[in-house]
This record gives structure tokens, sequence and C-alpha cells, in this order.
């Protein structure tokens, strides 16, 4: 598990409460992204690309398929070549890492978004970067659903 994975979506929302304002944020921001784990470098390739990012952006998820009455859990792999992306695949990675296909689609990502006042913040190519991402890993999770 990586360090980001332990992180919950309450504890990342108080620690945006407690930076307070958005200079502290985006250090914090690019903290997060600067700890991802580096995809393979076979796994970065044109069918995980993340089109609509301004960033070169890969996601690839890997799946525990579902045994046993458990249902399929899903993980996401994501790497960058800007700092800022990278965070913002980190805050991705622990809403949406090692949840159902249902949970995925369940999340209500605007208003987490919304709760860490992220959005007002960001370019708009950012801002469409990170839906692009969004986009992309809810349609994986309807594929595996």
């Amino acid at each position: 598990m990586t360090e980001q994975a332990a992180i919950t979506i309450d504890e990342l929302t108080e620690n945006f409460e407690f930076l307070g304002d958005w200079e502290q944020r985006f250090t914090y921001l690019l903290d997060l992204g600067k700890k991802l784990p580096p995809m393979k470098p076979e796994d970065c390739n044109e069918d995980t690309r993340v089109h609509g990012c301004q960033a070169t952006v890969f996601l690839k998820e890997h799946v525990t398929p579902a045994s046993n009455g458990s249902p399929a859990i899903i993980e996401f792999d994501a790497q960058a070549d800007a700092f800022l992306v990278s965070g913002l695949i980190a805050i991705l990675r622990i809403i949406y890492n090692g949840r159902t296909p249902q949970q995925i689609l369940d999340t209500d990502i605007t208003g987490i978004l919304t709760k860490l006042d992220l959005e007002e913040h960001l370019s708009p190519t950012r801002r469409n970067g990170l839906h692009a991402m969004v986009k992309r890993i809810r349609a994986l999770a309807a594929a595996y659903q």
C-alpha cells in the first residue's frame, strides 16, 4: 500500500483545510505527486494515455477479479510529466483506488472536488485534464461492472 492509499478522503480534506492558503495547498499537491510510484515503462503507451490533458498522462487499471462473493476491486497507476498534475493523480488515487466499479461510479467526485475547493484554483487546462482523468477512470469502472 502506498502512502497515498493510506490517506482517506476525509484526511485529505482535513489536510487541505489545515493548510489554509493555496500556496501551501499547491505545495502539498506537489509533494503528493512526487510520492507517486512510477509506472512500468511498458505500461506508458497510447492505450493508457489520457487525452485531454495538457500534460502527458498515462493511467492504467489493475483489477482484482470478483471471487467468493466479493466484488472486483480496481486500483489505478498513473503518472504525468508535470508535478502539479501528478498531485492531482495522487488525489484521484486516494479517492478511487481500492474501490469496486460500482463504488467508483457512485462517487460524488464533483462534491469531493468542491469540498477541496480545488477546481476554483486550477487553470482551465488543468481542470480539463482533471476531468479527462475522471472520465477515463469512470469509463474503466463501467467496463468492469
